[in-house]
Order: C-alpha cells, then structure tokens, then sequence
C-alpha cells in the first residue's frame, strides 16, 4: 500500500450572539486566531498549533494522555480506586476525549456541560465566549456503581476485558434525564432508534463526570490503527504538505464516483478562490455504527481501491478514521461532526443532503428534513469560522456515460441511482452502470455482501471481517 495514499502512522451564562449571519462559500470567513481558557486538568498537556491552519475551538488542542513515564505510577494509583466498567462506546468516547476532537472538553460532562450541550448546542467559556457542542458526550453508571464510589473524587475505568483506560478525577454525579436526553437530540422519543437502544434505553440512571487521565493511547488492534489519525497527527500531515486550506468530507458508505466529482470540483472551486494547496481529509467515521451499515474493514478496503484506480488524487488527499461513534441525530450531530473537523485542521466542510439523518424509526419517511442540516451548519453558534460547502447533486447521466452534475434542464438523462438501488445490485452480483463507481471499489462492496452469513431469528446477517 502507497504511503501517499493512506496516511500510516464552570460557565458563565450570558446572551449568545443573535446575528444569523450564514457562512456559506464564496462568503468565506479568513481563520482568526482566538485565545481561550477552557476547564482544565492539572497534567492535562496541550498543543500550540502554528499559523497556517484554522486554530482549535479553545486555541489549543487537549491531549488527555498520561505521560509514559508516568503510567505504572497511575496504575499503582488506580488499583485502590472504585471501578467503572466501560462500553465498547464508552472507550471510543475516551478515545474522542483523549485526542481532542471535542476541545476544550478534558473529560466526560458535567452537568453544567452536559444542560448547556442539551439545550444551547454549545459550550459558554470562562472568558464568555463559546464553542459549540451539540451531542451529549457523557458515562452513565447504575445505582449498584454509584454506591460503591460512595465519597471519592476519582474512580478507575476499565475496558469488558478488565484493562485499565483512563482515571476519571474531580468527579460529580447526577441524574440521567434519558428522555429529555432523547427528545433534545434526536427530536423524537420513538421507539427503534439505533444510538438509543445500544447506549441509552438500559443505560444506568447516572451520569458521571470528570476529568480523564488516560493510561496509553487506545488502540483497536484490527488492522486499523495505522489510520486513525490525531488531530495532532492530521495537523502535522496538513502542514507536511503545505496545505493553505483543508476541506473535509465525512462519510460511512462506500464512495461513489458522484462522490469523487464533488471532491475533485470542490478542491477546483478552492484553487479559483486563490487557495494554492488546498488538502482534502477523506474522513470516513470509524465509531459505532447501526447494523446494516457497511462495516469500516471493508469501507477502508473500498477506500483504497478508489485512491488506487485514481478517482482521487493521493497527492492532495489525506485518508484517516474518525473515532466517533455514530448517533444518527441529523442536524444536531452534523454540528459535533463539523465542529471535530476544526480540531483536526479543516476550515471548510463539505455538507450533502440529510447529513448524519436517517428514516423515520417507526414511520416511512425520513426522520430529518433533507436540507435542514446544511441550513443549521450555517448559523450553528461557535462554528462560525468554519466554511460550508453544500453539495452539489450528482446523478448517473446517461448521455455520457458517467457521474455528472445534475442539470434539471435535461432532467430524462439523468438516473438517480439510490443507496438502496446500489446495495440491490451489489448483493445481486450484478454490475452498475459504467463510471458509477470504480471497478475495483464495486468488486469490494460486492464482496462484502458475498460475505454476509445468515443469522438466526431473522436478524441482520453478520459480516465477515474484510
């Protein structure tokens, strides 16, 4: 595998600005340097970032690691402490938190962070200013666990295996609003949510939060880690190349070749901007994901193939996992997506219909409005030097052959190709039209549905890994 084409290594309450100013492309903001003083931990370290790319939300990213010097002295210090057992999920938050996708956070929400993420998507600093923060990112624990922290101020948490991952300090507990929680995030209580039933619904009636100290960098040991990119490591990879600019697109789906004309002609709108080297972060989401989603092996391996067949540049495009687990809560998630991406380095954003959104859990509609959340990336508190980029539609058209922007002027030679549609096909073992995806990328999705095993009970079949 090529080197150049994957990346391998308190808060005071005041009024928030009433300005709905949006900030859609070609009215794009410059990055303006901020200085900020984020809750902090005593040994928490932090990065200062050079000029050239977007500063952190804060100034300064958090990096929530022990020392290495200092981990068996944590370890000796964490045997005597109160256990908390942590989900898969709840590492993948550790993992966040510890990187510092969501600075200026440095652990799981506290309350006073957890209702200001709840109902002002956004996060008032000591100096008043604000970040945003749109999803809760918070550990819930049960009355048994509860009870046994009884009065102390740190408690140790480990993975299913019994492994040490972080010490939690200057704790506080409260309660668990699940179903204002619910309704202020997904904007619906019905029943079938994924993120909900997985993480929530036998969730504990607590939330603990703190301050995190995490033991040593978590690795998954799946073949993967190599491209789970810091935002550290992103900023370093960004400036490597000498980016002027970075623009990222998220994704959890194989790409397409509509999808590689959005990118390709988002970097030339860039260059016509005066952008010299603008970078694209092709950032596929590599946390929790609902059970009918392509899993991330075999997205990553879909991946490689379309660098490899050039349907993107290696040179210009940086491919990593973002660690976030999925929520699929529309318009407010696409806030957190975005607002991760700052931390990384990018200062523009790619944004499609229904980001982050999903069909209705109970009705047969889409759960979200399909424009909503490019409208809300536009006025969305403390994402306002941040660029967004809405899609372009892209359809399969006829008359050339290939992936084109749609032109509703000759809308009969067009063919709307749904994700539905393409999973129909690649489960059929049949072939798309030609220039719909390329041909190395198509024999790896229809692999994958080749894998899938039945599965009792009529439940999902279950993936081979790739």
């Amino acid at each position: 595998m090529s080197s150049t084409i994957f990346i391998q290594t308190p808060f005071q309450s005041k009024s928030l600005n009433k300005s709905l100013n949006t900030h859609f492309v070609p009215s794009f903001k410059l990055p303006v340097s901020l200085s900020f003083k984020p809750r902090t931990a005593a040994f928490s370290k932090r990065v200062h970032i050079r000029a050239g790319l977007i500063e952190p939300d804060g100034g300064k990213l958090v990096d929530l690691h022990v020392s290495e010097p200092e981990r068996e002295l944590k370890k000796r210090e964490a045997a005597s402490l109160p256990k908390v057992k942590l989900t898969p999920i709840d590492v993948q938050w550790v993992h966040v938190l510890s990187e510092g996708w969501a600075s200026p956070l440095t652990g799981f929400m506290r309350e006073s962070e957890f209702l200001q993420t709840l109902h002002f998507n956004s996060l008032r600093l000591d100096d008043g200013s604000f970040v945003n923060m749109s999803v809760p990112i918070v550990l819930a624990i049960d009355d048994l666990q509860k009870a046994s922290i009884g009065e102390s101020d740190r408690v140790a948490l480990l993975d299913s295996d019994d492994k040490l991952i972080a010490i939690l300090t200057d704790i506080e507990i409260y309660k668990h609003p699940k179903e204002e929680r619910i309704a202020r995030t997904w904007g619906t209580t019905a029943p079938g949510l994924p993120y909900v039933e997985e993480t929530i619904t036998n969730a504990g009636n607590w939330l603990i939060g703190g301050d995190l100290e995490v033991i040593a960098p978590i690795k998954y040991n799946d073949g993967l880690d190599r491209f789970r990119l810091s935002p550290v490591e992103l900023r370093k990879e960004f400036e490597r190349r000498n980016a002027d600019a970075v623009f990222a697109f998220q994704l959890r789906n194989p790409v397409h070749n509509g999808h590689a004309l959005l990118m390709t002609d988002t970097r030339r709108r860039l260059l016509e901007m005066g952008y010299k080297n603008p970078i694209l972060l092709l950032h596929p989401l590599g946390g929790y994901t609902k059970a009918d989603d392509v899993p991330l092996s075999w997205r990553m391996k879909q991946h490689e193939k379309v660098l490899e067949d050039g349907v993107l540049d290696p040179e210009t495009t940086v491919v990593s996992i973002f660690p976030s687990p999925m929520h699929y809560a529309g318009p407010t998630e696409v806030q957190w997506h975005a607002k991760a991406r700052i931390n990384a380095g990018a200062n523009f954003y790619i944004v499609g219909r229904d980001p982050a959104g999903m069909g209705h859990p109970v009705d047969k509609r889409d759960l979200y409005d399909a424009d909503h959340g490019k409208k809300v990336l536009s006025m969305a508190p403390g994402l306002e030097r941040l660029n967004i980029l809405p899609f372009r539609v892209a359809a399969y058209d006829k008359t050339q052959g290939k992936m084109a922007f749609f032109d509703p002027s000759r809308a009969q030679d067009f063919l709307f190709i749904s994700g539905t549609k393409m999973r129909t096909l690649a489960k059929n073992k049949e072939d798309p039209p030609p220039g719909f995806m390329c041909p190395g990328g198509w024999e790896v999705l229809v692999e994958y549905y080749a894998s899938l095993t039945p599965s009792d009970n009529d439940r999902i079949p279950q993936p081979v890994a790739a």
